[in-house]
């Protein structure tokens, strides 16, 4: 009896246009535990939905439930390829709110180290996205400079990745004998390196194959879906909160904000290429007047028990992946009544249905690795 109906259900699943696909959630592709249901007319992607959840640890709610000091480890496991800048965000957004000074040669140095971390998210990000698409060396180049940053974080934090930076009304630790030497070596190896890298893929046919023309996101569509950083800036929108809402001592340096023109993906390698040399410009730019403040103090006066006003602050940052933001509320106490993450993994994974529809599976893996996403940073 259920012969013939087997056979139907075959026969209408080998005449349908449209397939159902799951892309993860453990896929080398999707950067993290994504999952992405495709919805096909033969390769051609006709729909796109992202399923989302599966590392949640509920950071928000285990921030309600530790003390302003206590909290500030859980921000080094959201991005955890930019823990600095993650650090950074909180750490601001608590002297914010609890009106605590910083000194002037802790916030260089907190501008320094940021955009080290910025210049070493790239690089990871350059060679996962290109070892997406099949360029295997670049990931071996990129990940061998972004060794000479990790060194640097090594013997300032004493680790390498989930690095604990920063403290609230400063830093824990003055800079080592020979920081800047080292950051300087760096800094000068760069230019030649990122030079390699364009000779390699800028005028690749199979790149550019992959790239040009895939993806493209236009201005108005990128602000409407909300999007920032590098994403948002390579659709030609000359956004970036380092400029429009200065904090530590971005105002202090002169840097440019690249953008792009055609909001597709080899439009975005581009942005994320020249954002890597304005922040050795302004790492140069920092050391250099950090030069006239040493010595000097790097931790401000801050009570022994944290417990800001009664009151609510946002606070953002332009982390490496776009607005990192944080909402928080402070009930008079040394706990949070609440802390909210404004990641911008999340907002800019929104665009991924926008960019894909229309284009090849393949694609798919080189508009995942387009965006940038950190799933610790998704899921929180």
């Amino acid at each position: 009896m259920h012969k013939p109906e087997i056979a139907i259900t075959r026969e209408r699943l080998l005449a349908a246009r449209e397939m159902v696909l799951n892309m993860g959630p453990q896929h080398p592709s999707t950067h993290g535990v994504l999952r992405v249901i495709l919805k096909l007319d033969g390769e051609t992607v006709i729909d796109l939905d992202c399923d989302i959840g599966y590392l949640h640890r509920g950071v928000e709610k285990i921030c309600e439930n530790r003390t302003y000091v206590h909290i500030e480890p859980y921000f080094d496991r959201l991005d955890y390829v930019a823990a600095v800048s993650n650090d950074l965000c909180y750490v601001e957004t608590v002297e914010k709110i609890a009106g605590i000074e910083v000194p002037e040669k802790a916030r260089y140095i907190r501008v320094i180290l940021t955009e080290l971390q910025r210049i070493a998210s790239h690089l990871l990000w350059l060679g996962t996205h290109a070892m997406d698409i099949g360029a295997v060396t670049i990931f071996l180049y990129a990940f061998r400079e972004r060794e000479e940053i990790l060194k640097i974080f090594e013997n300032y934090f004493g680790a390498r990745l989930t690095a604990n930076a920063f403290r609230i009304g400063g830093l824990q630790y003055d800079i080592y004998d020979g920081f800047e030497e080292q950051v300087r070596a760096f800094c000068r190896l760069l230019p030649e390196r990122l030079k390699e890298y364009e000779t390699i893929l800028n005028e690749n046919r199979i790149w550019l194959q992959r790239t040009v023309g895939i993806g493209i996101l236009t201005a108005e569509e990128a602000k409407d879906l909300g999007v920032t950083g590098p994403v948002l800036r390579a659709s030609g929108v000359k956004w970036d909160i380092r400029k429009a809402f200065p904090y530590e001592v971005y105002d202090q340096v002169e840097f440019d904000i690249p953008v792009g023109e055609n909001g597709d993906t080899y439009d975005r390698y581009l942005v994320r290429m020249e954002e890597m040399r304005q922040s050795r410009l302004i790492i140069l730019q920092c050391l250099d007047k950090l030069k006239k403040l040493h010595p000097g103090p790097v931790l401000g006066k801050v009570p022994k028990v944290i417990r800001p006003p009664v009151g609510e602050v946002y606070h953002s940052i332009e982390s490496p992946k776009g607005e990192l933001g944080i909402y928080l509320v402070s009930n008079g106490t040394s706990f949070p009544e609440r802390l909210r993450i404004r990641p911008p993994s999340l907002i800019n994974l929104q665009a991924l249905k926008k960019m894909a529809i229309g284009h090849l599976v393949a694609d798919v893996v080189a508009l995942i690795g387009s965006i940038d996403i950190v799933l610790g940073e998704v899921d929180r």
